[in-house]
């Protein structure tokens, strides 16, 4: 049965390796369980509610890639995506936490639509690819802010905003050493760098009294406090445009280059270099966003992560599967999640932010005009604590700048309508 719906010898694969690509894949993202309910507490919904979402989200958005598009492939709740949804949309703009799903949810459905009337390649190619990077890299360098306060190695300081904090203090000493040794760890290619590191810190802050272990394991929490809690009416605001739209916009960047960057290391490419069945796949993952946020959590993605698996063997979504498998194993250890601090999670937002800023490296530094909008991302995020804002400021510089230096018939119609309704949310719908 497996052979004839997953077609494993066509894809030169077996039931092992696939089970351990899917094991593979797991053990690379499964930090998420504890990053996640520790990020989206901070915005005020309930921790374990949240945890129980975050499981299910990526179990059922696993499986629908899996079973739908074939792929192996794994789904879970992104990462920088839930720093926005906390701490740009709640607590930055001062939206509720029921609002910020609406706007989850509302971005799931707009990307269905695109998926299912293939216009994706229309919007993807619409968007410069400067921007693009210069977005990317804005996120990590976000998810670095976020890192360095909670571990209090970065503090409020009245005269220059912020200021070094006490480096001798346990919340700075454990952040550190928690990235220190993911960093080792990846480099050294161990499996479950980032999950390890977590854990690692977490035992060493209860082994010297500075954390409590609340267990190991026990029956799952109930996810009522957070189940279809959003608020899609609160959503439909002009002022909310631009925060759906980065939501959309992230997660369907994040998509498009996990899918084929995943498609590329497993060799499931077609001649012209294309994923076959992408529509299958891009429908699975907005899919996955539109249940992630009926559940209560942030937008749920394609996971690079999934490259580990497939380079342990996995080639079919028989290994998504075995991911969604192991997400939903994953429900009775909410005990585990809720002993992780949040400075045991600063190293893997300062890991994962090493690696989005990397995309710095392919920005065209020659062209003033590509270049400056792209600082302007990755700056403005981080500093307005807002990628939204970040996004809305990168495209109006982009399309004044090329404007004013006589390029303007280079950039694309879209840049320029989404340019204009950025400065009317700053200008009038204020």
């Amino acid at each position: 049965m497996l052979e004839r719906y997953f077609q494993l010898k066509a894809h030169n694969t077996s039931i092992r390796n696939e089970v351990v690509g899917g094991i593979t894949t797991f053990l690379t993202m499964a930090y998420i369980i504890f990053v996640n309910p520790s990020i989206l507490a901070q915005a005020g919904m309930d921790q374990g509610a949240v945890f129980v979402a975050t499981c299910l989200a990526a179990a059922i958005g696993c499986l629908i890639m899996g079973l739908y598009a074939n792929y192996p492939i794994a789904l879970a709740p992104g990462m920088g995506l839930n720093a926005f949804f906390t701490y740009g949309v709640v607590l930055g703009m001062g939206y509720s936490w029921e609002q910020a799903l609406g706007a989850v949810f509302l971005s799931g459905i707009l990307f269905i639509f695109i998926s299912i009337f293939r216009i994706r390649e229309w919007v993807i190619n619409a968007i410069p690819s400067s921007l693009k990077l210069g977005i990317a890299a804005g996120i990590g360098l976000f998810l670095a802010m976020i890192a360095l306060q909670n571990s209090g190695i970065i503090v409020k300081n009245p005269a220059t905003m912020v200021s070094l904090g006490d480096l001798s203090s346990p919340s700075a000493i454990y952040g550190l050493l928690g990235f220190f040794v993911i960093c080792a760890l990846a480099y050294l290619n161990i499996t479950g760098a980032v999950m390890i590191g977590i854990l690692f810190v977490t035992v060493l802050s209860i082994l010297f009294g500075q954390n409590e272990f609340g267990g190991l394991v026990s029956m799952p929490p109930s996810v009522v406090p957070t189940f279809l809690a959003m608020d899609i009416e609160g959503a439909f605001q002009i002022s909310m445009l631009s925060v759906i739209f980065a939501f959309f916009f992230v997660d369907l960047f994040d998509t498009s280059g996990t899918l084929i960057g995943v498609g590329q290391r497993g060799g499931l490419l077609d001649k012209e270099g294309k994923l076959p069945r992408l529509k299958k796949a891009l429908l699975a993952d907005s899919s996955a966003t539109v249940v992630g946020a009926a559940l209560g959590t942030s937008s749920t993605t394609s996971y690079i992560e999934s490259a580990s698996g497939v380079a342990a063997g996995g080639r079919t979504g028989l290994t998504a599967v075995v991911v969604a498998l192991l997400f939903l194993l994953s429900l009775f250890f909410a005990p585990l999640a809720g002993s992780i601090p949040a400075y045991a999670t600063a190293g893997a937002l300062m890991y994962v932010a090493v690696l989005m800023t990397s995309s710095l490296a392919h920005v065209d530094w020659d062209d003033i005009s590509e270049a400056a909008p792209v600082l302007i991302a990755a700056f403005t995020m981080p500093l307005t604590y807002s990628i939204a804002d970040g996004i809305a400021l990168s495209f109006i510089s982009y399309a004044v700048i090329k404007l004013l230096s006589g390029q303007g018939k280079q950039v694309s119609p879209a840049v320029y309508i989404l340019a204009a309704l950025f400065i009317a949310k700053f200008f009038i719908f204020v």
